[in-house]
């Protein structure tokens, strides 16, 4: 199959973008793997798919695939470049579009000095809803949130770290770090990512405070691994650390792919903006082989 591709970045968190709007590809698990593979495909953190709106009152349907294959809800800087192509493609004239997710309804903005707004909507921590398993767990009060005591599997009895569980309509988990930079991202984050309470896996994010309106942060994405960037994982680490009364409403977030601003006004009733850049890379083509 040869198909037609953009490659986009927003932050470092790198994309590979299909056009569906006049008709589906039809691709499989193993040929959204080919796609995002670094060595024998484009190479991507996930594959970014355009579809025509499924409903009245949404402009376009928004289908993200990790580099493993599998569909997720939500990918905040991909969003933001997802924006960037439907307006840059012609595909819209709008600078505000509806975009519906699996996830819900978000709503990209464009502003003129080319970074995207994203409405990444309400944030939740009810265990439940993230999904995360919080049978026979006693948590840690902290502000108006909470942490919770996560023994880490094929670890001493004693590894135990505690983290700050939140849905931005996927699952991520916050621990406080001292330096990001020597946070055991590659050692935790797998075990983390995969352990059994969260039963849909979760973003393991890794956050430092700076000051009450600047962080840094890393985060090793569920089926894709560390990423120079996460959006939505911005997102929750700065509504779990506003929760945990350690944040202002607004937090400029420090990514090793460089800064997003995000901004919640700490109320569960009102949605979390992004603010960060979205570019495109180049365009191609590639000939994708049939799936085994």
């Amino acid at each position: 199959m040869h198909i037609r591709f953009t490659k986009m970045q927003g932050a470092g968190n790198d994309f590979v973008v299909l056009d569906e709007t006049q008709g589906r590809l039809g691709l499989t698990p193993a040929q959204y793997r080919f796609l995002a593979d670094r060595h024998f495909g484009v190479g991507a953190d996930q594959i970014l798919t355009v579809r025509p709106s499924p409903a009245a009152g949404v402009d376009f349907e928004y289908v993200i695939h990790n580099a493993d294959g599998g569909e997720v809800e939500q990918c905040g800087n991909g969003a933001r470049c997802f924006a960037r192509y439907v307006r840059d493609k012609g595909l819209t004239g709008k600078d505000a579009i509806r975009v519906q997710t699996l996830a819900g309804v978000i709503e990209p903005r464009l502003a003129a000095d080319g970074r995207v707004t994203v409405d990444m909507g309400r944030p939740v921590f009810a265990p439940e809803r993230v999904p995360f398993d919080a049978s026979d767990l006693v948590p840690v009060p902290q502000g108006s949130g909470q942490k919770w005591p996560l023994a880490l599997e094929g670890q001493a009895q004693e590894a135990t770290v505690l983290v700050a569980v939140v849905s931005m309509g996927n699952p991520h988990a916050v621990q406080l770090v001292d330096d990001v930079d020597t946070a055991p991202v590659a050692r935790t984050g797998p075990l983390v990512e995969g352990h059994a309470r969260f039963p849909q896996r979760v973003n393991a994010g890794f956050l430092q405070i700076v000051s009450r309106s600047e962080v840094r942060l890393r985060v090793y994405e569920r089926g894709a691994g560390e990423t120079l960037a996460c959006g939505s994982g911005a997102c929750a680490a700065v509504a779990a650390g506003i929760r945990l009364g350690l944040l202002d409403a607004r937090v400029d977030v420090h990514t090793r792919g460089g800064l997003l601003t995000i901004a919640w006004s700490g109320s569960p009733e009102d949605s979390v903006f992004m603010t960060g850049p979205a570019t495109t890379v180049f365009e191609g083509q590639i000939d994708i082989p049939d799936a085994p």
